[in-house]
């Protein structure tokens, strides 16, 4: 039994002891039960959503937090305690915050909504959802938030959102319009971004095509392309700008590039046409150059200083003008040295007070009134005329003309118009001057004797008019006037010149003229040419008798001609008879006397035709026309004189070309022309010399040539060699009169023709014929 009470006992003691432990155990986890809930109820009472618990049957249960948030003074028990007087949601709102809570209750969705609680500021967001494990499955839980805080900052946010995006909407408006392409680089350098005005330079299809392809302004790669700008600006965080060629519809052009470097990483870029700046640039420069290289050319010195008073310029006649050294121009001197050095140099005015002198030529920088001019006067009589303009930007320009020249020519032309004031009053000849409104401005003695005008009268410079009727009754014929009226007005309106002769009453004949004159007047001249007028008609008698005198002659010389024919054929027939034996069989000596005699019978016959030619004249030749073949007439001359070349050992050529065809002309005289010019280079050849006859022609004209290698002519020679009955000439010791050349001219002018001829001593002669088809 006290085993069995000992037994029990210890599980007694056993069963408190676990029922202790577990007392024990089940108050902790109590304690720490309480403190959680403590800690869940402190932290939901600090937490910015407080929660609502609506039960199935729309009962509210209400935290008076959450009730003073409503506005409402006590917690409401169900939902028309929310829209109560005073205070909580608005009917509607707490209408449709009911039919949220029923579509949760039956979806088991959830929503969020905004009330604000009538009259208060603040904005409550409700957010609903079935409640958690442990309540109703038709409980709803609502967690309430005070967004005003947060409202407020989302309309600031949102106004602001309002206003970077209508910003952004205007700058991506401007973009887009800009003429000028414009781009935007991401962080890897790549095009995310053009506007119209890109995709029209690339000529691409739309900007998503060109930001696709990666179509780029600039070509090239490495230093000079696209990209370098675009990382040196990334780089170095700053803009860069660059000048690059690019081809833009066809042509290329000159782009300035702008890269930007933007915070994010990625890179902003335009480019402007500078095209038309680069040309104009360029235009600038050479017009510059050329200014420059014109006014070294200027007989006057030009220098030209800076707005800081620096020469930057001056030109070569400057340099000489005041002799400064390249060399210490090259330092851009300053105004006032460059006037000291001019001192120096002794090519400044002598001033008594150079330093106040030189600080009046110093206020030209700053005048704002015309250009300054002013003459020094140097020593040694030189005389500078200096003009000084204030630039527009600041600097002055000096201009310095050497008028010593001038001074001394305006001091010689006064003595010129005082000698020719003096030359025009003694003049023999009759001079005045009319004005370009016809009045008469200068006369000389002899004009005003001549007319014998008053003083009076002209000293009132009387018009043309006035003066033509002045001197009409000293005329022979007054009428003729008016032609000295016609003579001014065309000298002076229609700047010609014209002359004439008038008589005067008294018998005197004088030549006037009048003559237009720089300055628009008319000068008018008279002179006495009654001796000439006489000697004149004196000079016509004598070349009427000598015309006479020449036809007599003309007429004895053909006379004679013919009379000579007479005895010259009886000589020539008793010649022959006695030739022919009819007296008598002659001597060998006899024969040879005979023969001479033929011959120069012959040759004096010739001679006589020749003349007979020469006195009848080219006009009263007659021509027998007929169609001449002139290859063959060619070689009937040149048979003709092939004895005559035989005997002097002559080398006679002739060229007869296919071109000479025919003509319509006088076979014989052609034929004679030939054989005169064949004769006569024949006759000048020397022994053993060449002779050339050469025929050809065009379809105009037919041309003869004639040429020899003898001794030729001289200047004078050549002049005269077609004159008729010129003195006779002497060739290799033989003097003869030469009729050859004057007859052949005479045949080729009576055909319409030309001849020509060239000689030189010592090379030879030429003689071209020219003959009409």
């Amino acid at each position: 039994m006290l085993i069995a009470a000992g037994v029990v006992l210890l599980l007694l003691v056993s069963a408190a002891t676990a029922v202790l432990h577990r007392g024990l155990k089940a108050l902790a986890a109590a304690r720490g039960q309480a403190q959680r809930l403590s800690l869940a109820e402190g932290l939901l009472a600090s937490a910015p959503m407080q929660p609502i618990l609506i039960r199935g049957d729309h009962r509210i249960e209400m935290p008076a937090r959450i009730a003073d948030l409503f506005g409402l003074v006590q917690p409401p028990t169900d939902f028309d305690g929310l829209s109560a007087a005073g205070g909580g949601l608005d009917p509607r709102d707490a209408e449709q915050l009911l039919a949220d809570v029923k579509t949760v209750q039956r979806s088991g969705g959830s929503f969020v909504r905004q009330v604000r609680p009538r009259g208060a500021a603040r904005t409550l967001t409700l957010r609903g959802a079935r409640a958690p494990m442990g309540t109703e499955t038709t409980d709803v839980v609502i967690w309430v938030h005070d967004a005003s805080e947060a409202q407020e900052e989302v309309e600031r946010l949102a106004a602001e959102q309002a206003q970077v995006r209508d910003a952004f909407d205007a700058l991506t408006g401007l973009i887009e319009a800009a003429p000028l392409p414009m781009w935007y680089r991401g962080p890897d350098l790549r095009l995310s971004m053009v506007n119209s005005a890109y995709v029209q330079a690339v000529e691409g299809a739309d900007a998503a095509d060109v930001v696709a392809r990666g179509v780029e302004l600039i070509e090239g790669s490495g230093q000079g392309g696209p990209l370098a700008g675009a990382a040196a600006a990334r780089e170095s965080n700053r803009p860069e700008v660059r000048v690059l060629p690019a081809t833009i519809g066809g042509a290329r052009r000159s782009m300035q590039l702008y890269d930007v470097p933007l915070p994010g990483g990625g890179v902003a870029g335009f480019a402007i046409d500078v095209e038309e700046l680069e040309e104009a640039r360029a235009r600038e420069h050479r017009f510059a150059a050329a200014q420059r290289a014109m006014l070294d050319r200027l007989s006057a010195g030009v220098a030209q200083f800076g707005r800081d008073r620096s020469m930057i310029f001056c030109n070569q006649p400057f340099r000489r003008m005041f002799a400064m050294r390249g060399e210490w121009l090259t330092d851009r001197p300053e105004f006032d040295r460059v006037l000291e050095r001019m001192r120096e140099a002794n090519r400044l005015p002598e001033v008594r007070d150079f330093p106040g002198w030189k600080a009046e030529r110093r206020d030209w920088f700053t005048r704002t009134d015309a250009a300054t001019e002013e003459t020094w006067h140097l020593p040694g009589g030189v005389h500078i005329r200096v003009l000084a303009q204030m630039l527009p930007d600041g600097g002055l320009l000096l201009i310095f003309e050497d008028r010593t020249e001038e001074v001394q020519l305006a001091s010689a032309r006064d003595t010129l118009l005082r000698v020719r004031t003096a030359t025009f009053d003694n003049l023999f000849e009759a001079l005045g001057v009319f004005a370009a409104d016809g009045r008469l401005q200068l006369w000389n003695n002899r004009f005003r004797a001549l007319w014998e005008f008053e003083e009076e009268f002209l000293n009132g410079h009387p018009r043309v008019d006035a003066v033509a009727e002045k001197i009409a009754p000293k005329l022979r014929t007054p009428n003729r006037a008016t032609l000295v009226t016609e003579l001014v007005r065309s000298a002076t309106s229609d700047r010609q010149q014209r002359s004439g002769r008038v008589a005067l009453a008294d018998g005197r004949h004088f030549a006037f003229a009048a003559v237009p004159l720089p300055d628009g007047n008319a000068l008018f001249t008279m002179l006495d040419i009654s001796d000439s007028r006489r000697a004149e008609q004196a000079l016509r008698d004598r070349a009427a008798a000598l015309e006479a005198a020449n036809k007599v002659k003309t007429a004895f010389v053909a006379n004679m001609s013919y009379e000579l024919r007479t005895p010259l054929t009886s000589i020539s027939g008793f010649a022959e008879m006695l030739q022919a034996g009819y007296a008598g069989a002659l001597t060998e000596q006899a024969d040879q006397y005979v023969a001479a005699i033929l011959d120069s019978v012959s040759r004096l016959g010739v001679l006589i035709d020749e003349v007979l030619d020469l006195t009848q004249g080219e006009r009263d030749m007659p021509l027998r026309r007929e169609t001449v073949d002139l290859e063959e007439v060619a070689r009937a001359a040149a048979a003709a004189v092939a004895d005559s070349a035989a005997e002097r050992d002559i080398d006679f050529a002739t060229e007869i070309a296919s071109s000479a065809g025919h003509l319509n002309g006088d076979v014989r005289r052609i034929r004679e022309t030939m054989e005169h010019l064949l004769r006569h280079a024949i006759n000048a050849a020397a022994r053993g010399g060449r002779v050339l006859l050469h025929v050809d022609g065009t379809d105009e004209h037919a041309r003869i040539i004639v040429s020899d290698d003898g001794d030729g002519m001289d200047e004078e020679a050549a002049r005269h060699a077609f004159d008729r009955f010129a003195k006779p000439t002497t060739t290799r010791g033989v003097r003869a009169l030469d009729l050859g050349l004057p007859l052949a001219k005479q045949f080729v002018e009576a055909h319409g023709g030309s001849i020509s001829l060239v000689s030189e001593v010592g090379a030879g002669t030429l003689v071209k014929v020219e003959l009409p088809r």
